[in-house]
Formats: C-alpha cells, sequence, structure tokens
C-alpha cells in the first residue's frame, strides 16, 4: 500500500495580509428544504430548492500591536492555502462579519472568536 499524505497545516489571508489562525470551520447551507404533505405513506413528499449559504467561524490569536479591524470587515476576500505544495487555494469572496468576540485563559493567549458569511466559494 501507497503512503499517503494529507493535508496539515493551513494560512489564512484577508484581503492579502495574513493572519495568524488557531482554527477555522466552514459550513456550507445548500438552501435545500424538506416538503411535508399530508399523504397516506406518512413520508415527505420531497425538497424544494432555496438560498444556499456559507457561515465561517474563525478562531484567531489577538497580536499585540496590527491586529485587523474585524468588525468592519465587508466585502472581504478570505484565502485559505496548504503551506505544503500540491494543495489547491481555497478562496471565499465578499465576506462580511457578523460578530466578533475576545476570551482569554490562565493556560494560553488572548484569541478573538469570529463569525463571518460569504457569498461565493472559489477553489484556485
Amino acid at each position: 500500500m501507497a503512503l499517503k499524505e494529507y493535508l496539515g497545516a493551513v494560512v489564512l489571508e484577508v484581503d492579502g495580509q495574513e493572519v495568524e489562525i488557531e482554527s477555522y470551520d466552514v459550513q456550507r447551507k445548500t438552501g435545500r428544504k424538506l416538503v411535508k404533505t399530508m399523504n397516506k405513506t406518512g413520508r415527505p413528499a420531497g425538497f424544494a430548492k432555496g438560498v444556499a449559504e456559507i457561515d465561517i467561524k474563525v478562531t484567531a490569536v489577538i497580536p499585540a500591536t496590527g491586529d485587523l479591524d474585524w468588525d468592519s470587515i465587508e466585502g472581504a476576500k478570505l484565502t485559505i492555502y496548504p503551506i505544503t505544495a500540491g494543495g489547491q487555494r481555497t478562496s471565499y469572496l465578499d465576506c462580511f462579519t457578523l460578530e466578533v468576540g475576545e476570551k482569554y485563559t490562565v493556560d494560553g493567549e488572548a484569541k478573538r472568536d469570529l463569525s463571518m458569511a460569504a457569498l461565493r466559494k472559489v477553489v484556485e
């Protein structure tokens, strides 16, 4: 059996500026809705198409100086790419911030939790 290599660490860029992140999570909602009808089978009839959504959650470390103004982000491009060669870049376009939070722990660095939304996804 051949040894396979998997993607490891990634880098997040916001409008070309590299951001130190601890984690990120992307959830894509298809927009489909279950259609329930009253019928003798007692099962749903199918689905209806709707509007797709892209939700992004990012945990970023807070630098001593030079932090982004996360509250003001509108129309940004978030690009995620692997550090090792061979992986594809994924960009989320027209991103905007929904929520910004901060957390501090005794054992670690100060962090910022961000909720964002994107209008498009492009694999480059």
